[in-house]
């Protein structure tokens, strides 16, 4: 076996230990910074009564998940059963505070593991619904016309994005079962040839399993990448302007009305760039301009949204490029972008493309507040595709991405790419 067979293999097992511990522990996880995170809010949107039904139902779910965690079965009734159980506290938990609906996300993992076929869409719908109402502006139950509006438009938005999950999973459940029945035809024609292969066959079997869970693992890597570059990106967008609708409905109908313009549009937008997605195409915005047109409207399209003033420059001779190429620094632009707006607190941000030659280079920079880099936890391909994230998508094409940065002297980062030109 060379060495970059052994390393796919390190990977794919390090995938599947790093989900079982997820499924094993996560729950845990969730309870707890739902816990965490409700405690310092109990003055602002919490009775008494909210009070104590919370302390009797977070010792009864804690308790759940220890039972679960001994029993841990696939057989009979009892995974629906928990499914359920734990769906409905957390619903009650949400309605006491709603920022419980963390612990709910849960849901939206386990689903398609604990429930059977014909009732993995009920669960995704179940916790949609508990995401939409803990996100409406007033929890459950919603209080007002907006609260409602907002409720059904979020609940539509999750509603879609559960199905498309749904689809994903229906998509890799079917290429699982065809690389298994591959697996199988290639077995039986081995075994015509096992007298004289007889020292390969072995190898030849496991090496049949090693590409099938590295091919796996590499599609659930770029899946997990696109909905967080896509979706993920989209519902924060979403939110913003539904939080801003729900500002505005009473001094300013006008100004709400146009937010709430802008929240359906990031649906759309959303929903067609998850599809796209599920079918590996290149961005929606690559399709009709080249890379400095998408830039661009990219950039306008996120100062209008987050208010921070940005402006975006070409440098050398524009030159059409791969479609990967294209695609990788428009989401690293975009994740960039994305920070910047979340955590930079900025005033102007700057976004430069640079033809050079053989190589192409992207600058994104703002004067916001800065952080350590040294503080940052080392990118394990899991949970979160921030700075790690966009080093990842860069050295996919042979590029890198650099970071210069420190408290209060704002961020730069720089992606530098090879210049592969369009076929």
């Amino acid at each position: 076996m060379s060495a970059g067979e052994t390393v796919a293999v390190i990977r794919a097992a390090t995938a599947e230990q790093w989900w079982e511990r997820f499924f094993r522990y996560g729950p845990y996880g969730l309870l707890a910074l739902a816990t965490s995170v409700s405690a310092t809010t109990v003055d602002l949107i919490m009775s008494r009564q909210d009070v104590y039904a919370v302390a009797v139902l977070v010792p009864v779910a804690f308790a759940l998940q220890l039972w679960w965690g001994r029993v841990r079965t696939t057989s009979g009734r009892t995974p629906q059963l928990y499914f359920v159980a734990r769906t409905l506290l957390a619903f009650a938990l949400t309605w006491c505070n709603p920022f419980f609906a963390i612990f709910a996300t849960a849901g939206y993992f386990d689903a398609v593991r604990l429930l059977p076929q014909r009732a993995v869409r009920a669960g995704l719908l179940a916790t949609a619904v508990i995401m939409a109402g803990s996100q409406s502006g007033s929890g459950l139950p919603p209080v007002s016309l907006m609260n409602w509006l907002a409720f059904v438009i979020l609940f539509a938005l999750h509603g879609t994005l559960t199905m498309v999950f749904a689809q994903i999973g229906n998509r890799e459940a079917e290429q699982a079962r065809t690389q298994s029945d591959t697996i199988a035809a290639l077995e039986s024609a081995n075994a015509r040839l096992e007298q004289a292969m007889a020292e390969n066959a072995g190898l030849h079997a496991q090496l049949l399993v090693q590409a099938r869970e590295a091919g796996v693992a590499d599609e659930r890597g770029r899946l997990a990448a696109e909905i967080h570059d896509t979706i993920a990106q989209g519902l924060t967008g979403i939110i913003a302007q539904l939080q801003a609708v729900t500002s505005a409905a009473a001094t300013d109908p006008e100004l709400a009305g146009e937010h709430l313009v802008r929240a359906t549009a990031l649906a759309r937008h959303s929903l067609g760039e998850a599809r796209r997605s599920v079918h590996n195409l290149v961005p929606a915005a690559l399709e009709h301009d080249d890379l400095p047109g998408a830039l661009e409207k990219t950039v306008t399209t996120w100062s209008e949204r987050t208010g921070v003033r940005a402006e975006f420059t070409v440098t050398g001779t524009a030159e059409p490029l791969h479609d990967e190429v294209g695609a990788t620094l428009l989401r690293i632009a975009e994740e960039a972008l994305a920070n910047a707006g979340r955590h930079a607190a900025a005033s102007r941000t700057g976004v430069t493309l640079s033809y050079m030659g053989d190589e192409i280079t992207l600058d994104v920079r703002d004067d916001g507040r800065g952080f350590d880099p040294g503080a940052l936890e080392p990118y394990r391909g899991a949970g979160g595709f921030g700075l790690g994230g966009m080093r990842a998508r860069a050295e996919r094409i042979a590029g890198t991405v650099e970071v210069e940065t420190g408290p209060g002297l704002g961020t730069a980062v720089c992606a530098r790419v090879p210049l592969v030109r369009h076929d």
